[in-house]
C-alpha cells in the first residue's frame, strides 16, 4: 500500500504516534504532489480553498482524505473523506471522520488500521465532537479571564488538577491554534448562540 501524507512535522508525529505496518510506503511532503500508484493522499495541512480542492480533485481515483474540522461535507468534493486532524487530536488511536460513502469508508478504515488507528464515524457536522467540547471549554475560560475571575496560568492549573486534562484550556489553544478555535465557534455560533466566541478569545485570535 503507497501512502502519501501531505503534512508538517508535528502533525506526521502525531499520526504515527501508535507506530507504522511493517510493509506500508509512507512518502511525506508538505506540498500537494502526485505520486505514481498512490493509493490514498491525507492531506493534514487542508484548507478549504477551490484551488487545494481542485488539486486534490486532481489526484482520483486517489482515496482523498483531508483535515476538515470547520468546513463540512455540504461545502466538499463528495468523495473527499473529512477527519479531525488538529493538533493534539491526531495522536489519539481513534480518529473522528465523516463520509456517506460506506465504500470509502472501509478504504479509509484500511489505510488507518496501518498507522494503528481505528475511525469513529461521525455525522457531518463542524467540529464533530471533541473539537466542539474544547472549543467551548476554552471560550468559556476566556470569559472567565476577562471577567477577571483568574489568570491564564491559574485557570490552566487548575483544570489539569480537577479534570486531569491533558493540557490547561489556554495550553491547548496555543497547540491547536487560536485562530482554528475561533473560526469553530463563529462557524457554530450562526447556528447556536451559546458558541458565540468570547469578545476576548476574538481579540487575541485576530492579533496572530
Amino acid at each position: 500500500m503507497n501512502i502519501v501524507v501531505i503534512s508538517n512535522d508535528d502533525l506526521k508525529q502525531e499520526l504515527l504516534s501508535q507506530g507504522l505496518q511493517y510493509g506500508i510506503s509512507v512518502r511525506y511532503t508538505e506540498e500537494i504532489t502526485a505520486v505514481h500508484s498512490a493509493d490514498c493522499y491525507i492531506d493534514l495541512l487542508f484548507q478549504p480553498t477551490k484551488e487545494r480542492i481542485n488539486k486534490l480533485q486532481q489526484l482520483h481515483p486517489s482515496l482523498i482524505v483531508v483535515n476538515s474540522v470547520v468546513t463540512t461535507g455540504n461545502e466538499l468534493p463528495d468523495d473527499f473523506i473529512r477527519i479531525n486532524g488538529w493538533p493534539t487530536f491526531l495522536k489519539r488511536a481513534i480518529v473522528e471522520a465523516s463520509s456517506s460513502n460506506d465504500e470509502i469508508k472501509n478504504k479509509t478504515e484500511n489505510i488507518f488500521s496501518c498507522f494503528g488507528k481505528k475511525m469513529e464515524w461521525l455525522p457531518d457536522i463542524a467540529g464533530f465532537v471533541t473539537a466542539r467540547i474544547v472549543s467551548m471549554i476554552i471560550n468559556e475560560a476566556y470569559y472567565s479571564l476577562h471577567e477577571k475571575v483568574s489568570s491564564k496560568e491559574e485557570i490552566d492549573t487548575a483544570m489539569k488538577s480537577g479534570t486531569n486534562y491533558p493540557f490547561g484550556p489556554f495550553e491547548w489553544s496555543k497547540k491547536v491554534g487560536l485562530k482554528n478555535i475561533y473560526h469553530l465557534l463563529e462557524s457554530l455560533s450562526k447556528i447556536n448562540s451559546r458558541y458565540k466566541p468570547s469578545a476576548l478569545l476574538k481579540q487575541e485570535a485576530m492579533q496572530l
